[in-house]
Formats: C-alpha cells, structure tokens, sequence
C-alpha cells in the first residue's frame, strides 16, 4: 500500500501557454507564464468563486497566482495585466487544474 507521504512533494514551476487565437492575434504572438504544479486549497476556492468581470476579483485572483520564470509575480504594485490577458490566464490555470 502507497503511503500519502510517498506522493508529497515541493511545488514546482510549471510553464502555461495562452494560445487563444484572439490573444495571438492581438498581442502578435503566444504569450507563457508559470504557475506552481500544486496550489492552496485557498487558491482553489478563490478560483472556483471567481467573477471573471469584476476587475478586482480577477486582480486578486492572478496576482500571487500568475508568475514569472523565477517564480516572482508578474502583477503587482503599479503592474497589471490587460483584462483579456487575465481573463485568458485563468482560464488556462483552472483548464490545468488537477492534471
């Protein structure tokens, strides 16, 4: 019998890729960023929740989740992402979810 601490591991990086037709189409190309392979209970439930047209809600939901090949958050502070970039962004996170 497969112990649960046997399947226990560190978070990695993982690369996503936006792709939508619509998105390469306007920013000239595909667009990558990382998220981390094993999420939060909490990010769950905040992206289970999420209104995809409320701007704070999406801002809140892609800042710590939307990450740079380093691992640093690409939004924050005086840096945001247009809405259909983070639209499109969670998109891809929840399609990945679980896989």
């Amino acid at each position: 019998m497969k112990k649960l601490s046997e399947l226990a591991a560190k978070p990695e990086l993982t690369s996503v890729i936006i792709n939508d037709e619509e998105i390469v189409k306007k920013y000239g190309d595909e667009l990558e960023f990382f998220v981390y392979d094993k999420l939060p209970i909490s990010t769950y439930t905040k992206l289970a929740s999420l209104n995809t047209e409320d701007a704070g809600q999406l801002y809140e939901a892609v800042k710590d989740l939307i990450l740079d090949e380093k691992g640093n958050p690409v939004v924050g502070g005086d840096k945001t992402l247009p809405m259909d970039v983070m639209t499109s962004a969670v998109v891809k996170v929840t399609e990945n979810l679980g896989k």
